[in-house]
């Protein structure tokens, strides 16, 4: 039976990448091959900060990059901004994913199995048309608290009991 390999790919926020990273870390350990994407400018942030040879290690956990379609930052170490990055990596991250997945799936190497399936962050739609144009499952995964996670979940509620927006004094 050929290994299950799935790729990981979260939204370039480090909260999302950290959470993601425990996830394929965790289906690592259960034997399952990971490539762990980032964007361009998130995994040169890694190299800076961990040293040019961080991210070498096991055959079966690779990392690799895609852009996100943003300019270069005039800083590299300060964040991006969230909203030019929401619509970047929506309307700049299909085709380069799409290539790495043929380039995973057509690698000489035989110790890459060919992409499994696609867990993805949420809130990178695009992997949705990726998966299906490689006819391969994708899950989308949504690395928010619990109490973030109630909170959506009751907001519709709480707006409709009128607790929501606050009322009292206005300055």
């Amino acid at each position: 039976m050929a290994k299950i390999h799935v790729v990981c790919i979260p939204f370039p926020l480090q909260s999302h990448i950290t959470s993601m990273m425990k996830l394929a870390k965790i289906l690592h350990f259960r034997g399952v091959h990971i490539t762990f994407v980032n964007t361009e400018f998130n995994h040169q942030r890694l190299l800076n900060s961990r040293g040019p040879d961080s991210l070498k290690g096991l055959p079966d956990f690779r990392f690799e990059m895609i852009p996100d379609g943003l300019p270069p930052p005039t800083n590299p170490n300060a964040t991006q901004d969230v909203l030019s990055l929401c619509v970047s990596t929506q309307t700049n991250c299909l085709e380069p994913f799409k290539n790495l997945i043929n380039k995973l799936n057509s690698s000489a190497d035989s110790n890459i199995p060919p992409v499994s399936s696609i867990i993805s962050d949420g809130s990178l739609s695009f992997t949705l048309q990726a998966a299906k144009d490689f006819g391969i499952p994708d899950m989308l995964y949504w690395p928010i608290s619990f109490c973030a996670f109630v909170a959506l979940l009751y907001f519709p509620q709480l707006v409709q009991r009128g607790l929501v927006p606050l009322k009292g004094k206005q300055n």
